[in-house]
């Protein structure tokens, strides 16, 4: 495959891809109908992207960023309420985020991440997965399956404690409290922080470093760091599995009500085990 080939009109529902001199492949979530939320199509683009950009020939680097107002607001409603209630499509999903995390560790090309507004769901295993992560001061970063009433599984125990450490991510995934791109800075979850009018021509100046340098150096580097969170694999692998299974209880459909309606969640008080 070609790089130009990754361009193609409609190729990635919910995404929409430019190929830049020197290489860069600028990817853009946009659904500015929900802020950037991912639905069925957007979901499997995220999928599946990172082993198309892998493969393609002429592509030296990836910037990923949102459309608008922010950079994703994480999983559509529709497609929740369809996970919570149809198995083969929690089946479906299941792989889906299983791959997406996955295939963004093992591509090969280096991803930077341009990350403002709010940053929740597959969006947010993508902004932190990359290689290099960059920030808008203002940014919200949140992962919400607490308070969708399910595991933090997803991408959030690959990745987390090995950014922030173990006690930060336990409270921001057990608690749901969203951290600022400052503060994310601050505590090791992003790589870099700027000012609302600079985060985006920072991660520019970064993509277009790594796009300059040697292919093999900066990739080989990369699949070396990377075995970090292979390592991790089990540790995700059970996160994930924790998560779904939570998709089968009453505490997700009351989680999706709430949120639905703008009121606190009534839960279960006891989990069964």
């Amino acid at each position: 495959m070609q790089a130009h080939e990754l361009t193609r009109p409609g190729a990635y529902p919910g995404l929409n891809l430019t190929l830049h001199d020197g290489g860069i492949l600028e990817v853009v979530i946009a659904n500015e109908r929900t802020l950037n939320s991912v639905d069925r199509g957007g979901h499997q683009s995220l999928t599946r992207i990172w082993r198309d950009i892998d493969a393609a020939q002429g592509v030296r680097c990836v910037l990923i960023r949102g459309e608008g107002r922010g950079f994703s607001s994480g999983g559509d409603f529709e497609l929740i309420e369809e996970m919570a209630s149809d198995f083969t499509a929690l089946a479906r999903v299941w792989r889906e985020a299983r791959d997406l995390v996955y295939n963004v560790i093992n591509c090969g090309k280096p991803i930077v991440s341009a990350i403002h507004g709010p940053c929740v769901g597959a969006g947010l295993a993508v902004a932190l997965l990359a290689d290099v992560s960059v920030a808008a001061k203002s940014a919200r970063i949140l992962d919400g399956h607490v308070r969708l009433g399910v595991a933090a599984g997803d991408h959030a125990a690959i990745i987390w404690p090995l950014l922030c450490g173990l006690n930060k991510a336990k409270y921001h995934l057990m608690t749901g409290e969203p951290v600022s791109g400052e503060e994310a800075e601050r505590i090791g979850l992003v790589s870099l922080c700027a000012e609302e009018d600079q985060y985006l021509e920072r991660a520019w100046k970064v993509a277009r470093q790594l796009a300059a340098g040697s292919p093999t150096a900066v990739r080989w580097t990369k699949y070396a760091l990377n075995n970090w969170l292979r390592a991790m694999g089990p540790t995700f692998d059970a996160s994930l599995a924790l998560e779904f299974l939570g998709f089968t209880g009453p505490d997700v459909r009351e989680g999706l009500a709430s949120l639905r309606e703008k009121r606190p969640p009534n839960f279960m008080e006891d989990a069964p085990l």
